[in-house]
């Protein structure tokens, strides 16, 4: 009877254990995908593409992980950028998915408008969220109020639209100042128009 009991007790503490987060214990761990990159992947992609330190990039990569988990893909790229109360954002670059392996190319532009001011070129490392298809890519993305992150010469804002959601790592030259709205309509052919 004892040993009946002990098995019960046991099993019950198992069951009970199996619903506690494993937060709670300090053990968060990220789930390995094959339709996802790893943060290590995504750090070393980042740094041989953008040229700068360890430290920043894996900072700024390290917050949107926190937030945002695994990208499904990443954009490769570089634009240009220039403001004085009204801005625009022209860029172009490569979009890759984990699942699929090839890549698309993708272009960018897009209006802002608000106190700002200067110029500036950037490459641009984009992580993509929720994103299977390079189809799904080609829509306007609103900026997201709040998310900009800025680390040792490396910063991240947030585009969403419906459930994807794009997170622009830039690293680049130039001085523009201030604060803007605004929207990156990505296209599968270079406009002239940022709209």
């Amino acid at each position: 009877m004892t040993n009946d009991m002990s098995r019960r007790a046991l099993t019950l503490g198992l069951a009970a254990s199996a619903l506690v987060p494993a937060a709670a214990f300090g053990q968060v761990s990220e789930q390995p995908d094959d339709n996802t990159y790893s943060r290590d992947e995504i750090v070393a992609a980042g740094q041989r593409f953008l040229g700068v330190g360890a430290a920043g990039l894996a900072s700024v990569v390290e917050r949107v992980f926190e937030e945002l988990g695994r990208p499904t893909g990443y954009i490769q790229g570089d634009e240009g950028s220039g403001a004085a109360g009204v801005g625009v954002r022209y860029g172009r670059g490569r979009l890759r998915l984990k699942r699929r392996g090839d890549t698309t190319r993708v272009y960018w532009q897009g209006p802002s408008i608000g106190i700002d001011a200067g110029g500036n070129a950037a490459k641009v490392f984009t992580l993509c969220y929720n994103l299977t298809s390079p189809d799904q890519i080609f829509e306007r993305f609103p900026g997201v109020e709040g998310s900009a992150y800025y680390v040792g010469g490396v910063g991240v804002t947030y585009q969403r639209h419906e459930n994807i959601t794009l997170a622009p790592i830039r690293a680049g030259v130039g001085l523009r100042l201030g604060a803007s709205i605004g929207y990156l309509h990505y296209t599968r052919r270079r406009r002239l128009v940022p709209f």
